[in-house]
């Protein structure tokens, strides 16, 4: 094997391995929770099956007993009758008498009975109204735009909402114009991440069509690579001196002046982005685009007006 070619396989297995460490947006953590709640119900169903079995283990058991019982008692009558015995205890005996319940204890014992699947019936339950009023309740903004950084003063930094409000219009028809910030501080920190759940709030809104506006730093390449997820904004914007690929550099713009932020708050590998609409696990391509759609109006004025 040549050195050209062996050169080449060491490349390709370490592209694998980067590729490895990424996060698939494809795969949802929702899937995986949702799979731990199946598994949970699954177990609670076993634990349901084998109190089950061990009910009708001594169901049987008392049956085997009254049975002998009754063959005992039957042969104690026949030697009663051919005169073998004059009396006999087992038959002098008092029957059993069946415990009567009340309404109430009647009403216990059934809780008793099916406690784990009322127990999964309730937690359904909750979780069904949770969604109902979370949809109901939840406010609806015209623009979504995430903030994927490490960057306490842009989370904190109310101008950056309203500089996006602009170029907003009302949407969603409540005559109001609204736009909201998704902060994400992800960083280099893995423990950090896994304490804050940032790695699931990230995948969560790449999973979603919520949000398709990003600023993001150079920190977000270590979760994916961005030219797969972003639209390509050098075929848009061809000769703009701020765009790089798919990412609109704001370094170098008065993007921190009208957020009202001091300049040195805006890191040079700082950069605006948009996702291109694809299938994803919790939306489809149609639904991914009228948000793109919607939002790339926003987007576009935004580049125009930091690119005087």
């Amino acid at each position: 094997m040549s050195n050209k070619k062996k050169e080449n396989k060491i490349s390709s297995l370490h592209s694998a391995d980067e590729e490895e460490g990424k996060i698939h947006v494809s795969k949802s953590v929702f899937k995986t929770a949702q799979e731990m709640q199946i598994s949970k119900i699954n177990e609670a169903e076993e634990k349901q099956r084998e109190l089950q079995r061990k009910q009708e283990e001594r169901e049987k058991k008392k049956r085997d007993a009254y049975e002998r019982r009754l063959l005992e008692e039957k042969k104690e009558l026949i030697r009663l009758k051919q005169g073998q015995i004059t009396e006999s205890e087992m038959i002098s005996e008092q029957p059993e008498q069946k415990i009567k319940l009340t309404p109430w204890q009647k009403i216990k014992n059934f809780f008793y009975q099916n406690k784990w699947w009322l127990g999964i019936a309730s937690v359904l339950a909750a979780l069904a109204v949770f969604l109902i009023y979370d949809i109901v309740s939840k406010e609806r903004p015209d623009s979504i735009v995430m903030v994927v950084t490490q960057n306490e003063e842009l989370n904190n930094c109310t101008g950056l909402a309203d500089y996006f409000e602009q170029f907003t219009s009302d949407s969603n028809g409540n005559g109001e114009i609204l736009t909201t910030v998704h902060y994400i501080p992800y960083s280099d920190n893995p423990q950090t991440n896994y304490a804050y759940g940032v790695d699931t709030k990230l995948t969560v809104e790449f999973e979603s069509a919520d949000a398709v506006m990003v600023i993001a730093g150079s920190k977000l390449s270590d979760a994916f690579v961005p030219e797969d997820v972003f639209t390509d904004l050098s075929e848009i914007y061809p000769g703009n001196p701020h765009v790089k690929g798919c990412r609109f550099y704001l370094k170098g713009t008065d993007f921190a002046e009208k957020i009202g932020v001091s300049d040195d708050v805006i890191t040079e590998d700082l950069y605006l982005a948009i996702r291109e609409p694809v299938s994803l696990m919790y939306c489809d391509k149609d639904e991914m685009e009228k948000t793109y759609n919607k939002d790339f109006s926003v987007f576009d004025a935004v580049i125009k007006d930091l690119s005087q």
